[in-house]
């Protein structure tokens, strides 16, 4: 049985928020200099602009999952592309850093509703294994797409207009979604959902907000705050007898491995991405759009690697090949620990081809298996789960790879001979001591530009190690938990 045209005509349009959720992320990391040199957030604040959209994500995924389910997931994917849409629209004009941040929250409010519904309709849509796996590839392939245009647009959009204008086209994506959306996609939801659970969804809500405020402030105590909701989040999923998370799914060895390594993928991909374009950009001195170029390469592979992965999970056992691909992740890693301090940026586009194809075809392994282990009646919460592990690989990503890059940063600057008054910007981002360093004299200038750079390069040496350390970990936990 293969799929027909109406099934495909459908998948296209749950494609278009798959490219705006991804286009709106590479974009948001190529504006990330400007946004240093304009609004002068600090470093925490920084990191917050960058991932409180993927925190809001991963912690109301599960939530959205499942109240998908229930009042029908089409009808929540429309009521997400509209709050999606002006919350954007907030972004683009707002004034500070802690307005940003907050329109940035907002969507991740809405795109918690896009992102599980899209693969729950796949899931519904097409009942038949190959077709499925076929626009499981096309979901993935999508999300790298995105990330490959991404650089393109965002690149053409900084060069001549401001930052904000990197939100401001995902208004006309979400516009064409909610005219096509009731006319292609079929509404389909779980006939048996059970009630709605407001306090599992605050708990879990609370155990993701905490555990990123604790990696980013060093707080114990939130991190404690973090335990606590976590841990009274799992022993209420235990006890309800139709839980919002069904804790059952990671008893499958396949599902909770495929989940862990989706994660673990995405962590150092995202939390690559944060320090690449800062690095393209304001340590060789690349524009926006020369950025994006370099990058491309490797974004191409990435949709190259999506698609091949469709035919590889059907001739090679998954433990072989999350393992190898996790593996050949590691060492484009390992690549970028060479990057020097001027004239890298042909090394770093080369590092991220390898990233690029081997991440693509984990990303499509693992959500085919995740997918392929539940009832269709399930594929809210097993998508919810799938969308969680990748958002909050995200959002740690950019979390602890950022946090591990701005501490070797700190730690390795000269600040000699700068005056008190700038100190703190200059110690802060790269970004603020590239701003402030205007303010100095040409002598001095010079050198703290220079100080920045060689600071900046080897917290990128540093973070690139952590990276490659996590994906052979990753690669031998899917290795031997899979091939038992």
């Amino acid at each position: 049985m293969t799929a027909t045209r109406t099934q495909w005509a459908a998948l296209a349009a749950l494609l278009l928020p798959v490219l705006l959720i991804s286009v709106d992320n590479t974009v948001l990391s190529f504006a990330v200099p400007h946004l240093s040199e304009q609004l002068r957030p600090s470093g925490a604040q920084l990191l917050w602009i960058v991932d409180i959209y993927s925190l809001m994500l991963a912690g109301l995924l599960v939530t959205m999952g499942t109240l998908g389910d229930r009042i029908g997931r089409r009808r929540l994917l429309l009521i997400g592309a509209t709050g999606f849409g002006a919350a954007s629209a907030l972004a683009a004009f707002a004034p500070s850093a802690e307005l940003l941040i907050a329109a940035r929250a907002l969507l991740g409010v809405a795109g918690a509703t896009l992102m599980p519904s899209t693969l729950s309709l796949i899931r519904n849509i097409f009942t038949e294994p190959r077709a499925r796996t076929t626009a499981i590839a096309a979901w993935t392939a999508t999300f790298a797409g995105g990330a490959a245009f991404g650089p393109l647009l965002g690149g053409l959009l900084l060069e001549h207009f401001w930052w904000g204008s990197v939100f401001l086209i995902n208004l006309p994506v979400m516009v064409l979604l909610l005219v096509a959306g009731p006319l292609l996609i079929p509404e389909s939801r779980n006939p048996d959902p059970g009630r709605y659970d407001l306090p599992s969804a605050g708990m879990s809500l609370l155990a993701m907000m905490a555990l990123a405020l604790g990696i980013k402030e060093f707080s114990g105590i939130a991190l404690a705050v973090a335990a606590v909701a976590g841990f009274a989040f799992v022993r209420r999923q235990r006890r309800l007898e139709q839980p919002m998370l069904d804790l059952r799914l990671f008893a499958n060895s396949r599902f909770s491995i495929a989940v862990a390594s989706n994660l673990l993928a995405v962590f150092v991909m995202v939390g690559g991405l944060f320090f690449m374009t800062q690095y393209l950009q304001l340590v060789l001195g690349m524009s926006p759009l020369e950025s994006g170029l370099a990058l491309l390469p490797g974004v191409a592979l990435s949709v190259a690697g999506s698609l091949l992965a469709a035919r590889l999970v059907r001739r090679i056992r998954l433990a072989e090949l999350l393992g190898a691909a996790i593996l050949v992740t590691a060492f484009g890693y390992l690549l970028m620990v060479l990057l020097p301090a001027r004239d890298g940026g042909w090394l770093l586009a080369v590092a991220f081809m390898v990233v690029g194809f081997s991440a693509g075809i984990t990303e499509t392994a693992t959500n085919d298996t995740i997918l392929s282990s539940v009832a269709p009646e399930n594929a809210g919460a097993a998508s919810a789960i799938s969308e969680t592990g990748y958002e909050l690989g995200a959002a740690l990503g950019t979390t602890i790879l950022g946090s591990a890059l701005t501490a070797a940063y700190r730690g390795r600057i000269d600040l000699t001979g700068i005056p008190e008054s700038i100190v703190d910007t200059a110690r802060d981002t790269l970004g603020g001591a590239l701003a402030v360093a205007g303010e100095l004299p040409a002598e001095q200038a010079d050198a703290l530009r220079e100080s920045a750079a060689h600071a900046f390069t080897f917290g990128v040496h540093v973070t690139s190690v952590l990276g490659a350390a996590i994906l052979v970990f990753a690669a031998a936990q899917a290795w031997w938990v899979l091939r038992r």
